[in-house]
This record gives C-alpha cells, sequence and structure tokens, in this order.
C-alpha cells in the first residue's frame, strides 16, 4: 500500500491537548491519532469525524467516541494546510456546552493574537 500524502499539519497549541491525553484512555488517544491522520491526508474529512462549530467562525470540533463515550477536540485552519488543536472534553449531553465553546473561542482569539505579533 502507498504511503499517503500529507496535505494538511497538525500542530498543538500551548499544552490544552498534552493535559486532555493524561485523562484519558489510551484507547481514546488513539482513536483521536487515527482521525489525526485522516485531517492529513483526505481532502474531504467525513463529519462523523469533523464539523464546524455553528454560530462560531472559524472554529471546528474533532469528534470521537469510545466505550459508548464522546470526546470533542476543538481546532481551527490556518492558513488551510494547518489545523490547530485547542481545548478538548469529554461531552455528557446531547448539546456542546457553551462553556466549552467559549473557552474554545478564547483560545483561538489569543492563538491568532499571538502568531499576529509574531509570538509563535
Amino acid at each position: 500500500m502507498p504511503k499517503r500524502k500529507y496535505i494538511r499539519t497538525i500542530v498543538a497549541y500551548k499544552d490544552y491537548f498534552k493535559k486532555f491525553k493524561t485523562t484519558v484512555s489510551q484507547q481514546v488517544i488513539n482513536k483521536f491519532y487515527a482521525v489525526f491522520l485522516y485531517i492529513m491526508t483526505l481532502e474531504v474529512i467525513p463529519s462523523i469525524y469533523f464539523k464546524s462549530i455553528e454560530g462560531s467562525k472559524g472554529l471546528y470540533e474533532i469528534r470521537v467516541e469510545e466505550g459508548g463515550n464522546i470526546y470533542r477536540l476543538f481546532c481551527c485552519f490556518d492558513g488551510g494546510k494547518l489545523v490547530v488543536l485547542f481545548n478538548a472534553f469529554q461531552k455528557k449531553t446531547q448539546k456542546t456546552p457553551k462553556t466549552e465553546i467559549e473557552k474554545a473561542e478564547r483560545i483561538m482569539k489569543e492563538y491568532f493574537e499571538t502568531k499576529n505579533n509574531n509570538q509563535l
């Protein structure tokens, strides 16, 4: 099987994802890494794994399910080729908590402000 060509890069901003990984099982982490591979190699990412957040310009969530539990990892695009990872959480209700979306929006704003000030 030929090696997949990467069309996007994934970068973790600060240590949000690193901290999240300490709170979940290895199976959950493995599923996130499998989805990362889809994001890096597929032109169109299936919405079961990757979806824009309604009402929040530029914010997306990476979606993983493991053992009946649902996990979300917020991210955004930077220049179309880079996906930047932000905060993650275990989803316990049908609706994504507003506080988690607001936190991701703050982190995304901080990321772009820092980048625009050449501090990244």
